[in-house]
C-alpha cells in the first residue's frame, strides 16, 4: 500500500535524482526547454476527438484507482485511450529515477510543491499549465495555494490538499465531559492531561511506520511558518538547530515522556492508529487526510460522522498546516510528441472541466470548484479539513526548498537512539546538502 504522507516525506532521494539536481544546478531558475513545436500552451476543447491517441498516467499505489471514472468518461467523449501505470513505492524516488533516464509518461500524479517540482526539474521536463481554463472556477483560496514554481503553473490540483491537524473520537470526548475542542496547542495539552487522569489514552502515535511523527513538530511551527520561518531556513538565516524548531522537537519528546501517548508508540503502525481512534482506544491523533482515507475503508459515512471529528491546531489557535501530496495533483510531461502533449492538456481540461462533477461524486471528495457542489456522502470531518485550508499555512514540504528526513530522525528519537538536539543536527545537515544540490543560496 502506498501512503501519501510517507511518499511525500521520502525525500532522501536516490543518488541518481540528486545527481540530476546537482547537474542542472538550479532547475527552478535555469532556462526552460522550449515548447514542442505546435504544442504551445493553447488549451483544446475538452471533448475534441482524439481517436488513435493513447495517453499514459503514472500513479502510486494509493492513487492508481483515482482516475478510472474520469478517464473512462474521457475515452467515451474523445475516443482516446488512457493507461494508468502503477509505479511501486517509494513512488517519488521511482518517478525521479525513471525521468532521469529519459523515461516519461504523458501525465503523472505528483506532489505539487515548489521543492518537489524542482526535484522533477519542472522547467525542462514538464509542460507549463498557465492559462488553464478551470483555474478561475476554483475556490479563490485554492487557485494559487500550490502547483506553482516561481510564477509558472506546472501542476493541476484535482483533490483537496492534505492538512495536518487533530482527528478525535467524538464519543470519547462526550463520555469524558469534553464539550468543545481545544482552541490552541496549550489547551490541547491540558485536555490530554485531563483525559489521562481519567484513564484515557490521549494521543496515538505510530512510530513503527515513522512517517507521521513529523506532524507533531510541524503543527507547533504553524505560527512561525506564517511569520517566515521556512524562508529564513531556506536562506540559511535560521536552522533546525535554532530555538524555534528545536523547541518544537523538545516539546514533542516531553509530551511522550509525560505518558500522553499510547504505550506501544515505538512499534505501533498506521493501521493500529486508525483502529485505535475508531474504536475509542485513544482519544486523538495528529494526522493528515490519508489517515481519514483509512477510516473510510473501515466504516461508512454515517459511522464516521457519528464518531470522528477534526480540528486544526497551532500554538496561537486553530490554524491548520497544509501539505499537498502526490494524490492531490497531476503534472503533464514534455514528451516531444506534440499531439500527445496537447492531448494531455486536453485530459486535464476535461478532468477539471466537464468531467469534474462526475469525478468528485465517484471519489466522494470535496469539490474544489466553486460552481460544483460537494457530492453527498463526503464525511463531515473531511469537509472540516477542507474548510480549514482558507486559513492554513504551508508545511515544511510546501515551503522549504528541500525536505529532509525529519520523520526518520524523530522516529529514532522516540526509540531512544537520538536526542532532540541530535535530531535537529542530523536534519539540518541533510537539509543543507539537499538545498545546495537544488541550487539554493546560502549553502
Amino acid at each position: 500500500m502506498s501512503l501519501a504522507p510517507r511518499a511525500l516525506t521520502s525525500i532522501a532521494v536516490a543518488a541518481t535524482a540528486l545527481a540530476a539536481l546537482a547537474a542542472c544546478s538550479d532547475p527552478a531558475s535555469g532556462p526552460a526547454m522550449p515548447p514542442t513545436a505546435g504544442a504551445a500552451t493553447a488549451w483544446p476543447s475538452p471533448t475534441t476527438r482524439l481517436d488513435g491517441v493513447t495517453l499514459t498516467i503514472w500513479a502510486a499505489q494509493n492513487s492508481n484507482t483515482m482516475p478510472k471514472q474520469v478517464t473512462d468518461a474521457f475515452t467515451q467523449a474523445t475516443g482516446a485511450k488512457v493507461e494508468v501505470v502503477t509505479i511501486p513505492d517509494p513512488y517519488e524516488q521511482g518517478v525521479q529515477t525513471k525521468v532521469a533516464t529519459g523515461d516519461k509518461p504523458d501525465l503523472a500524479f505528483w506532489q505539487p510543491t515548489a521543492s518537489m517540482l524542482t526535484a522533477l526539474n519542472a522547467r525542462a521536463n514538464l509542460q507549463p499549465l498557465d492559462g488553464a481554463p478551470w483555474i478561475s472556477s476554483l475556490s479563490p483560496e485554492l487557485r494559487d495555494i500550490t502547483g506553482l514554481l516561481g510564477k509558472t503553473r506546472y501542476a493541476a490540483l484535482v483533490t483537496s490538499p492534505a492538512v495536518e491537524g487533530v482527528y478525535y473520537n467524538k464519543e470519547v470526548f462526550a463520555a469524558n465531559g469534553v464539550e468543545q475542542t481545544p482552541k490552541n496547542f496549550d489547551e490541547l495539552v491540558e485536555l490530554a492531561r485531563t483525559l489521562k487522569g481519567k484513564g484515557v489514552t490521549p494521543f496515538f502515535e505510530m512510530a513503527g511506520d515513522k512517517w507521521a511523527t513529523q506532524w507533531w513538530v510541524q503543527v507547533q511551527l504553524a505560527d512561525a511558518a506564517r511569520d517566515g520561518l521556512w524562508e529564513r531556513v531556506n536562506t540559511g538565516k535560521e536552522t533546525f538547530e535554532d530555538k524555534t524548531i528545536l523547541d518544537a522537537i523538545k516539546k514533542y519528546r516531553a509530551l511522550i515522556d509525560e505518558g500522553l501517548f499510547n504505550a506501544d508508540i515505538k512499534t505501533a503502525k498506521f493501521e493500529d492508529q486508525g483502529e485505535a481512534l475508531l474504536s475509542g482506544k485513544a482519544a486523538m491523533a495528529v494526522q493528515v487526510n490519508s489517515f481519514f482515507g483509512q477510516l473510510q475503508a473501515k466504516a461508512d459515512t454515517a459511522t464516521l460522522d457519528k464518531k470522528i471529528g477534526f480540528f486544526p491546531i497551532s500554538p496561537s489557535g486553530n490554524v491548520g498546516t497544509f501539505i499537498p501530496d502526490q494524490s492531490n495533483a497531476l503534472v503533464a510531461f514534455r514528451t516531444g510528441d506534440a499531439k500527445r502533449e496537447t492531448a494531455a492538456r486536453q485530459l486535464l481540461a476535461y478532468w477539471m472541466g466537464p468531467g469534474y462533477a462526475g469525478f468528485a461524486a465517484d471519489r466522494k471528495t470535496v469539490s474544489l470548484r466553486a460552481d460544483v457542489p460537494t457530492p453527498d456522502g463526503v464525511p463531515q470531518a473531511l469537509a472540516d479539513v477542507h474548510a480549514s485550508l482558507g486559513q492554513a499555512v504551508g508545511s515544511m514540504q510546501a515551503l522549504a526548498v528541500a525536505n529532509p528526513d525529519l520523520y526518520l530522525n524523530l522516529a529514532d528519537m522516540i526509540t531512544g537512539s537520538l536526542t532532540p538536539e541530535q535530531v535537529a543536527a542530523a536534519t539540518q545537515k541533510q537539509f543543507a546538502q539537499l538545498a545546495k544540490a537544488a541550487g539554493a543560496t546560502g549553502f
